[in-house]
């Protein structure tokens, strides 16, 4: 093998001499067995400069060079503005949260809570929390204004252990008009399946505030729904062992078979064997490694740093309620004539007072005044909109037509059924 790679370097040096490149070749071997092979390279020398060697590593039992420089390893990941992390394409099925809620109540309130006549569950929770404090409220009248019924929400984080804290959102259920200054009492949260898994109290944290008089009132955002930062501790965890699977499933959050079979690709590409295939749109099978088998934590963290370019259909969305109108990059249109007129009646009253002579029997009298116009948008004409036009030429040719964007829903709607329009229209 010795022999071998001796005569490779000789073979190499011959044939940089044949190209007029002067090349010093040292072997040394390495402590791991392998030959050391420096080769200066000929793009970095220069008149009168030693050459910069280049050092790449043959191991015996190989047939080819482990260096960058010589075009072996991994093909390099696509680079450009376009190209997206797969972190922030996917989700891994399984690592998810989970909804919480749970009923409590909010005291402390400035006389800004629920009225218990017009709220029976508010007396009905504030009775029964008494009589498990050992205070007997049956029967007597109780008008208190500093309490509130609420319903409290949380999100449980992927792998939260016992004892981390998350954050809680506060929402009034009665007739309470703030939950400024208010402090939520000790409120179990349960799952889906109605375990507790996390307890929640603390002051509530409101933004908006409410202030009126005898005769005015003023409203800033919402007064009667409020946040706790760390406001519960997690008592339950949720039991879910990544460590042992064999297989992992990646869910696409835009689902796409182009953008799949990339994600896919990439993943073959870095590990260097087919691991993974799309299974549908949204879903991409992958094999755990042998290699990655004890540690997935590695194997999901290099595949969340591959670079894909993520490819989308060519849609339109519209929302008529707001008149908002996006337009993705694909979006084409075929050779089509466009014209837009609206029929505009305008009418105008104008009473006039009529008086009468000085010392006639007559009266004063109210003559009335109409005017009429009609605008018809006469002048507009027919506008042609181009086949294969981009994006930018066709908001370009609809703008030159003078219309808004109420008017342009229409027009899209309308090339849209005249076949001209290669994109799918979603409305909102």
């Amino acid at each position: 093998m010795q022999r071998s790679l001796s005569i490779m370097v000789r073979n190499i040096a011959l044939a940089a001499a044949a190209a007029g490149a002067i090349l010093i070749v040292s072997q040394a071997r390495a402590a791991d067995g392998s030959l050391r092979v420096t080769i200066p390279s000929p793009a970095m020398m220069t008149p009168g400069s030693a050459p910069a060697p280049v050092m790449a590593a043959l191991p015996y039992g190989s047939s080819y060079w482990q260096a960058d420089e010589f075009g072996a390893g991994a093909q390099s990941e696509p680079t450009g503005p376009n190209t997206v992390r797969v972190k922030d394409l996917v989700d891994v099925e399984g690592v998810r949260e989970n909804q919480l809620v749970g009923y409590g109540l909010v005291v402390g309130l400035n006389g800004t809570g629920d009225s218990l006549n017009a709220s029976p569950f508010t007396r009905q929770s504030l009775i029964a929390m008494l009589e498990r404090l050992g205070v007997n409220t049956r029967g007597a009248t109780l008008r208190t204004k500093n309490v509130a019924a609420v319903m409290v929400t949380a999100s449980l984080p992927p792998f939260s252990t016992q004892g981390t804290r998350i954050d809680v959102t506060v929402s009034a259920m009665g007739d309470a008009t703030s939950l400024q200054g208010g402090t939520l009492l000790v409120t179990p949260l349960l799952g889906a399946d109605g375990e507790v898994y996390s307890v929640a109290q603390g002051p509530v944290a409101v933004i908006g505030f409410a202030a009126e008089g005898a005769a005015a009132k003023v409203v800033r955002g919402v007064p009667t729904a409020g946040r706790i930062s760390n406001g519960a501790i997690v008592e339950r965890e949720i039991d879910f062992a990544l460590g042992n699977v064999s297989m992992l499933r990646l869910s696409l959050r835009n689902p796409d078979l182009t953008t799949a079979r990339r994600i896919a690709a990439a993943i073959n590409n870095m590990m260097g064997a087919p691991t993974s295939e799309p299974v549908d749109p949204a879903t991409i099978q992958l094999r755990v490694p042998a290699n990655y088998t004890q540690n997935i934590v590695r194997l999901l963290t290099d595949i969340e740093q591959l670079r894909v370019q993520p490819d989308q259909p060519a849609k339109v969305v519209i929302d008529e309620r707001s008149g908002i109108i996006v337009m993705g990059r694909d979006v084409r249109v075929s050779t089509v004539a466009v014209a837009q007129g609206n029929l505009t009646v305008t009418i105008s009253e104008d009473p006039q007072v009529s008086q009468p002579a000085p010392f006639s029997d007559g009266s004063t009298v109210v003559v009335p005044r109409t005017s009429v116009s009609v605008q018809d948008d006469s002048h507009k004409q027919l506008a042609l909109v181009r086949e294969g036009v981009t994006l930018q030429e066709l908001v370009d040719g609809l703008n030159a037509l003078g219309i808004g964007p109420r008017d342009l829903i229409g027009i899209l709607q309308a090339i849209k059924a005249a076949g001209a329009l290669q994109a799918e229209i979603e409305v909102m």
